[in-house]
């Protein structure tokens, strides 16, 4: 990723959004030129007990870019999340903007659309986003340039989005002390998610990474924001120079041992439709299946 518009001289405005009940950490980032804005990762509540869906979290969002007088541009989905639902449709409705995610999107709709057993209704083209990127890809959120990198491994669509001196790595890493996330869902992979790994840690020492996650280790405060060369220096799964052969059988028997996460039914069947929920069934309602024993 050499040849890529790396400009550090380009300092976002970011602002982190924590989501306490999955642990999530969606940003608006403006251009600081500009009124223009992006907003990475949004969240849309779910009691899932009770199959009540909320949208207290988008809503400060919303406020937000609302108060400052901002201009949102785009709604970047990192990848399909497994944790936590999407909100970028309904913030979308609220403030425009234009939904993108990695074009590996179809491989995901592909794979979990068969798991949850779709009809022919549900499209697996990526149609349900504004923007599909390839690796390498371009767009301008006011006068910044980003640009996306395709960092597979945790999923096969995952991007990391270069703004400036920021990116943003969704599941790809966690903040030093975390690690790094699980590469056993349908199309992960331990030895690609470590050559990602390796592709985010060759952007410049200073590049600022912001996480899609943070659980707090060992009792801390939460945290999103440090930098390559910290995650270089400290990271306690892949710093300090540890090999692939090691990352992948420290991963591998890692991840034997996680438990789904507690919202991976409903996370996938909406984020793969880009945030939308399923269409409603002949009694008008909307309903989300629960695949036995295929997950």
């Amino acid at each position: 990723m050499t040849n890529d518009p790396v400009d550090m001289s380009v300092k976002p405005d970011v602002k982190g959004f924590f989501d306490e009940a999955t642990n999530t950490i969606s940003y608006v980032v403006k251009d600081p030129a500009s009124n223009a804005c992006a907003v990475i990762d949004s969240v849309m509540d779910i009691d899932y007990a009770a199959g009540r869906i909320t949208y207290e979290h988008a809503d400060q969002i919303i406020a937000d870019i609302e108060a400052r007088g901002l201009d949102l541009q785009w709604l970047i989905e990192t990848h399909v999340h497994a944790d936590h639902l999407s909100a970028a449709p309904y913030i979308q409705a609220k403030l425009g903007g234009r939904i993108g995610i990695g074009r590996n999107i179809k491989i995901v709709q592909d794979t979990f659309g068969k798991i949850f057993n779709e009809g022919t209704e549900f499209q697996r083209d990526g149609s349900q986003f504004d923007r599909l990127f390839d690796d390498g890809d371009t767009y301008r959120i006011g006068s910044m340039t980003a640009f996306a990198m395709h960092t597979p491994g945790h999923t096969p669509a995952c991007m990391t989005h270069v703004i400036g001196n920021a990116a943003f790595v969704g599941d790809t890493l966690f903040m030093p002390d975390g690690g790094s996330a699980r590469a056993d869902f349908p199309g992960g992979d331990a030895g690609i998610l470590y050559d990602s790994i390796q592709m985010v840690l060759a952007l410049p020492d200073e590049m600022r990474l912001f996480m899609c996650h943070d659980y707090g280790p060992n009792g801390r405060e939460i945290r999103w924001e440090t930098t390559v060369g910290e995650e270089k220096a400290h990271n306690i799964h892949v710093g300090g120079g540890k090999t692939r052969e090691d990352f992948v059988k420290f991963r591998t028997e890692r991840d034997a041992q996680l438990a789904m996460p507690k919202l991976i039914i409903p996370s996938l069947q909406i984020n793969m439709r880009g945030g939308k929920l399923p269409p409603a069934e002949d009694d008008g309602k909307t309903y989300l299946k629960v695949p036995v024993n295929k997950l």
